[in-house]
């Protein structure tokens, strides 16, 4: 009898055990539930927060376009610049950029105009297209393409710029044998004029604007000329606003031309301003040397314009070596060796060790105030927008 109860016991307490092992059990599934409702439900809250900002932020740059207009900006339609353009005729193209082609146009009242006709769909074009107008609506200086207006009707979204009677930079450096585009052969006095000019440009985007404003696709094929041969900055469908802090980056998705790109935002997406004084460092070795930043049809060791050109171009003896042929010797080899210095200068490496472009503006001035006058850099007091949402 004592042994049936002592078995019973044992049988009781381990069906006292198994049931509460079974409860704990049920009651951790219970509670591993509830977290995993309570993290879905905190996600879901965020993704919809993350939702209604987004949707703020683009109802927030249509608001700016709309600011835009009210500060002066024309809304053309697209029946406007059809006619301007001659229907977008072939004779009329000028240029070819990421955004589209380019159109030389004639408004009704006379007005010579640059038009640009988006060909690239999708959220990217858009995102261009509203950082050219957003942008440029805000910044005012002679050293900067002006945008007179836009056109935005359905899918067809088109840009109106001033008339720039020479074309680009490129166009000027590599002439296409039996091209329509209007073309000469820049003389050293010409290219230091231009220099300056882009100079001027950017140093304005980054010390006359708060927060700073990065180009991000800075080169001859985007710097414009006037009948004058005066340069303006031309085309920010890329630009990017900088950082406030001092030293600071932004990190973004590498974007640019083969060859103007600096070493450490395409190895590490950090941008920073110092990123366009390397692009413009690069520009600088083609006016000097009337060769593309790559071309790898050439001999080894030469296809790449900065690792070529930096070894010569603290050395007197060897910058000569590397001037443009289309120079044939007109020029001034104090001029042609100080230049050659701020090239070094702005295609270093490190970052850390680039100049300011206000101080570049500052050592070519000088070499410059003979040839020709100069203008007075506008002036942007603050300039809020919210960042592209480009990364």
């Amino acid at each position: 009898m004592e042994q049936g109860e002592s078995y019973r016991k044992k049988e009781l307490i381990a069906l006292v055990i198994i049931l509460l092992i079974a409860s704990l059990a049920i009651a951790s599934l219970l509670v591993a539930f509830g977290y995993y409702c309570y993290i879905r439900n905190k996600v879901s809250k965020r993704l919809k927060t993350q939702k209604r900002v987004e949707n703020e932020d683009k109802s927030s740059s249509f608001s700016k376009i709309k600011v835009a207009t009210e500060k002066g900006l024309q809304i053309f339609t697209y029946k406007q610049l059809h006619s301007a353009t001659g229907g977008f005729g072939k004779s009329n193209v000028i240029g070819h950029g990421g955004f589209g082609l380019v159109y030389r146009g004639v408004l009704q009242d006379g007005k010579k105009v640059a038009v640009k006709l988006m060909d690239r769909a999708g959220k990217q074009g858009e995102e261009e297209f509203k950082v050219e107008v957003v942008l440029l609506s805000r910044l005012h200086s002679p050293y900067l393409l002006a945008l007179i207006g836009y056109s935005s009707e359905s899918n067809r979204k088109l840009l109106v710029y001033e008339f720039m009677a020479n074309g680009g930079l490129q166009e000027h450096l590599y002439p296409i044998s039996g091209s329509n585009a209007i073309s000469s052969k820049l003389d050293w006095e010409t290219r230091l004029g231009i220099a300056l000019d882009a100079a001027k440009g950017l140093e304005y985007l980054h010390e006359h604007v708060s927060p700073p404003v990065i180009h991000r696709d800075f080169k001859s094929s985007n710097i414009l000329l006037d009948k004058n041969f005066h340069a303006k900055v031309s085309d920010f469908g890329l630009a990017k606003l900088g950082s406030d802090r001092a030293g600071g980056h932004v990190s973004t998705r590498v974007l640019g031309t083969q060859g103007y790109v600096a070493p450490e935002y395409a190895l590490t997406g950090h941008l920073t301003t110092k990123s366009d004084v390397y692009s413009y460092g690069v520009v600088l070795l083609e006016l000097l040397t009337g060769r593309v930043p790559v071309d790898m049809k050439r001999a080894p060791g030469e296809g790449v314009l900065v690792s070529w050109a930096m070894p010569r171009l603290t050395d007197r003896e060897k910058v000569v070596q590397i001037m443009d042929p289309a120079l044939e010797g007109q020029y001034s080899m104090k001029e042609v060796i100080q230049v050659a210095a701020i090239a070094a200068m702005c295609v270093q490496p490190e970052a850390d060790y680039r100049p300011l472009m206000a101080d570049v503006v500052q050592s070519l001035v000088p070499l410059v105030k003979h040839h020709r006058p100069t203008s007075k850099v506008g002036s942007c007091s603050s300039f809020h927008v919210n960042q592209s949402p480009k990364a």
